[in-house]
């Protein structure tokens, strides 16, 4: 068995504005996909990793962790792959607010950052977790760290906890903590609760 530990220091993952630290474990058993992947290396100038777990974290404080079976790291300076990260087999991010609770988590089968464009994409199956039980679900998602907002152009569904709330849209905007939602062709039903007559989504 081969295993193989590397530590990265500042790699620019669009969702974390702090610095953190950055932990990439890899162990291989089959020696055959072992020299898969080497070939694929020399061919394409990518890093693999294997089992990444990435922690970040600002003053000793975690914000967030990302988990995923495999990340590719391009060195390519042709067809705009340079320093572009790509996760083939899926990703998973937690986030965590200033006293360390998990806010959110988004998860899809695959996910890449472009670095040069400044977005970050997840695709096939994109699920959010809200901490309070709610989930908004889609096909694609994107980021851009430029303006921090996330948006699509497929249909998304938002499911409100307690199901006080199931709506459908065919794009939206969101700030990147989903309390400020613009979905476009809305449909579907909210049931207020207390003084609130508008969805106040992952409250």
């Amino acid at each position: 068995m081969t295993c193989v530990t590397k530590i990265f220091y500042d790699i620019p993952l669009l969702f974390f504005i702090a610095i953190g630290v950055f932990l990439l474990s890899s162990c291989e058993n089959d020696l055959r996909e072992v020299n898969k992947i080497e070939n694929i290396q020399q061919e394409e100038a990518v890093d693999i990793s294997k089992d990444v777990k990435i922690i970040v974290s600002d003053s000793a404080i975690v914000k967030a962790q990302l988990t995923g079976p495999e990340m590719r790291v391009y060195h390519d300076t042709t067809g705009n792959k340079n320093s572009n990260y790509e996760f083939q087999k899926g990703l998973q991010i937690i986030f965590y607010d200033a006293e360390g609770k998990e806010s959110q988590r988004i998860r899809s089968d695959y996910g890449k950052q472009r670095v040069l464009d400044g977005i970050t994409e997840f695709k096939k199956n994109v699920v959010i977790n809200m901490s309070d039980g709610s989930v908004i679900k889609t096909e694609e998602l994107y980021y851009d760290e430029k303006n921090k907002i996330y948006y699509n152009e497929v249909p998304i569904s938002f499911e409100f906890k307690d199901a006080r709330g199931n709506l459908q849209a065919t794009s939206f905007t969101s700030d990147t903590e989903f309390k400020n939602i613009n979905g476009q062709n809305m449909t579907g039903f909210y049931i207020s609760s207390g003084n609130s007559q508008l969805p106040s989504f992952g409250n």
